[in-house]
């Protein structure tokens, strides 16, 4: 019988049925081969089981790329009406071309919000929970240098949440870790066994930790799936922020399994728990708009969907099969392990004849977002490099046409910040050369009517309008939808609420859009010069980041906003109003990014009952329960504590921490490593527990806790004031 949930303590001595029980079970191998991106043959695409009709699709494509392609000879023709009043010159043509590009990008956004919203307005049904399943499938978080506190509370309150649906049986559940940090790795051990203890072995809770984070989060999952998927049909990805009800677990499994040709199947992950202003801005635009948009893609991408990296299900042995990363030529940012590795997945998987697609309308699924302006720049930055990466993915031979469009709008999400700022910088060009360089009468090629350029400002107005409209129709259809839904809409803080709410969110996000652009325009600029992003661990609390930090971000936004202002207010009054929603966005850079991280902002807009969602008014009890276990695991302190201390404490845990080391290369003779030289030389000169521990380097200490024999020489040392002396 397992203990109880929460009375077992994290000083409790690790029980015999945590000692019996193996971290991992036994291996049951996969092969999984490196894909090649330059060689496909259409006789190695798998025919499809079920034979379905493809016409909604393809009517949904013909609407949202043709309604698109309209639109967008629309704007541009009415762009060129513009510029064109008098003789067209190079930098007019260069500006059209700019719109045209940019109002493209808007244009397939707004028809695929058209087709998601009037898709809601049919008020789909889920189908009904499944009352069986009949295969295994794995749930995997991959975790890197985060908060045991938070992670195994999550896991734990999935596990809790699927075991209620009566089909828990069929789920094992598995830490896949890729940490860095010596003390993160330790803490992780300990929640680890504490978990076991509390649940007991029918729980099956398993953990790994990779000697190397070797192709980082992609090769992460790899080496499960080679290792371990040969036991599992299925395999559920979640991320380290994930949450994820039973209901919405069975009900993944369960289409899987009346899929014959499923390879992944996506969810809609919602934003919850979040608390400061930034975040809760997220969050009500993630509720409000987000399903329109979801609704959309799903409509028109039908089966050549795509995966966003977590809260899916995927078929295992396809995966295996066909998800082999290959690596790109060359060094990073554009060469080397593929970073946004999701997209490249299902397109592979897509590429084999396998189904990709999502379930936009199954509740249940969430995760979390980056608490402030700058965090969100800080991931937003890799999501950037993976995203340009593409641009070398996307000829891949062999690629369905639907993909090849994911990738497209993967790339554009990112360049189309560059090429805002371009033509804002042609369109000050324009007014500049208008109101200061003087007309050319008399050309060398003897033309009538001087060079001189004019603009149209009726149509300018009109068309600005049409742009701003086709921006904002998105949010409009989420809160329209929202508002016809009454149960949504009292929990929303009612009409009013959700109205100004609305309006809130809007002004906010022009504002910080621009510094946004100047942020992506700047992460595209390095990246394309050869500047790699590394990967760094998420900050996923609320805390604010310090004020010296966030001017230090933003002085050069604040700067060039300044300087934009004055320039634009020189030039022409009417170039100053234009852009002063960029200005202004600029001026309060550092203002608003400190503001997006204030715990108390976010709260006291809670309070009001603004940007409310319906799970913020009633959270999910999953949520809940997360939560309470989560301050119940921070009472342990594992995430507080000296990993090698609690080693040197505990021999219990020393005993386990071994059995758990991954199998270690053999170094070769006469190749010295610097970090194991320098860590075995301390810990013999150090005569104190608190001598090594003060002397210690963090690579230093991961060496320590690699090898088994610098582990023996760390407990022979003598105790000291903090420290305890090692049991014998």
């Amino acid at each position: 019988m397992a203990l109880s949930l929460d009375t077992v303590g994290p000083d409790s001595k690790i029980a015999a049925i945590g000692r019996s029980e193996p971290s991992m079970p036994p291996e049951n191998r996969l092969e999984m081969p490196t894909q090649s991106l330059r060689r496909w043959s259409a006789s190695q695409e798998r025919k499809p089981i079920v034979d379905r009709s493809r016409w909604s699709t393809i009517l949904a494509r013909l609407f949202v790329f043709g309604c698109a392609l309209l639109l967008t000879g629309y704007g541009t023709y009415e762009m060129y009406q513009v510029v064109s009043v008098s003789r067209t010159t190079v930098l007019q043509w260069v500006l059209v071309a700019l719109f045209t590009v940019n109002f493209s990008w808007i244009a397939v956004a707004f028809t695929s919000a058209v087709l998601g919203f009037f898709a809601l307005l049919a008020q789909p049904r889920t189908p009904p929970a499944p009352s069986s399943l009949s295969c295994r499938t794995a749930i995997v978080m991959p975790v890197y240098n985060e908060q045991t506190s938070r992670t195994f509370a999550a896991l734990e309150a999935i596990y809790e949440s699927v075991q209620a649906t009566g089909l828990g049986s069929h789920f094992d559940y598995f830490i896949l870790s890729d940490t860095t940090d010596p003390d993160a790795w330790v803490a992780e051990e300990r929640a680890f066994l504490a978990l076991r203890e509390r649940l007991g072995p029918e729980a099956r809770f398993y953990y790994r930790h990779r000697e190397k984070n070797y192709h980082r989060k992609a090769g992460n999952i790899a080496d499960f799936v080679m290792r371990w998927g040969g036991h599992y049909e299925h395999m559920l990805v979640l991320d380290a922020d994930s949450l994820m009800t039973g209901d919405c677990v069975v009900r993944l499994a369960a289409a899987m399994e009346a899929d014959p040709d499923a390879g992944i199947i996506q969810s809609l992950p919602l934003i919850i728990n979040r608390n400061t202003l930034f975040a809760r801005l997220q969050q009500f635009a993630a509720r409000v708009t987000g399903p329109v948009i979801a609704m959309g893609l799903s409509v028109w991408m039908g089966r050549d969907g795509n995966y966003w990296g977590h809260n899916a299900i995927i078929r295992t042995k396809a995966f295996a099969d066909q998800a082999g990363l290959p690596d790109l030529k060359g060094k990073p940012p554009l060469g080397g392990h593929i970073l946004s590795h999701d997209f490249v997945e299902a397109a592979l998987m897509r590429r084999a004849g396998w189904d990709v697609y999502m379930l936009p309308n199954l509740g249940g699924s969430y995760e979390e977002s980056p608490p402030s302006l700058i965090d969100l720049s800080a991931r937003d930055r890799r999501w950037c490099q993976g995203n340009l990466q593409h641009m070398r993915v996307i000829g891949a031979k062999g690629l369905k046409l639907p993909t090849r469009q994911h990738f497209a709008t993967g790339i554009m999400s990112y360049l189309a910040s560059p090429f805002w700022l371009f033509q804002l910088i042609v369109g000050i060009a324009l007014v500049l050369q208008t109101t200061y360089i003087r007309p050319e009468y008399f050309a060398r090629d003897f033309r009538l009517y001087p060079i001189w350029p004019r603009f149209d400002p009726e149509r300018a107005l009109a068309l600005f309008a049409l742009t701003m409209g086709i921006l904002l129709a998105p949010k409009i259809f989420g809160t329209i939808l929202v508002l016809l839904r009454g149960k949504e809409r009292r929990a929303s803080g009612g009409a009013i609420r959700l109205v100004v709410s609305s309006l809130m969110e809007i002004t906010l996000s022009a504002l910080l859009a621009p510094i946004l652009m100047l942020i992506q325009s700047g992460s595209v600029f390095q990246i394309l010069l050869g500047r790699d992003t590394g990967w760094q661990p998420q900050r996923r609390d609320d805390g604010s980041i310090p004020f010296k930090d966030i001017v230090r971000r933003h002085r050069w936004h604040t700067v060039l906003g300044a300087l934009a202002g004055l320039s634009a207010f020189m030039i022409a009054t009417s170039l100053f109003l234009w852009m002063s929603p960029t200005i202004l966005g600029l001026l309060l850079a550092i203002p608003l990014s400190w503001l997006s991280g204030q715990l108390g902002a976010g709260l006291a807009l809670k309070r009001m009952g603004l940007l409310m969602t319906p799970e913020e008014h009633q959270p999910p009890a999953i949520a809940t329960r997360a939560n309470e276990l989560q301050r119940r695991n921070a009472t342990f302190g594992f995430d507080d504590d000296d990993g090698l201390l609690a080693l040197y404490s505990d021999p219990n845990l020393r005993e386990r921490h071994a059995e758990m080391l991954s199998p270690s290369s053999r170094r070769k003779r006469g190749q010295i490593e610097t970090d194991h030289a320098l860590a075995e030389a301390k810990l013999a000169d150090a005569e104190t527990i608190d001598e090594a521990l003060s002397w210690l380097k963090p690579k230093e200490r991961m060496v320590i806790l690699k090898d088994s024999a610098l582990l023996t020489m760390l407990v022979e040392l003598k105790g000291g004031p903090t420290g305890v002396k090692a049991a014998e």
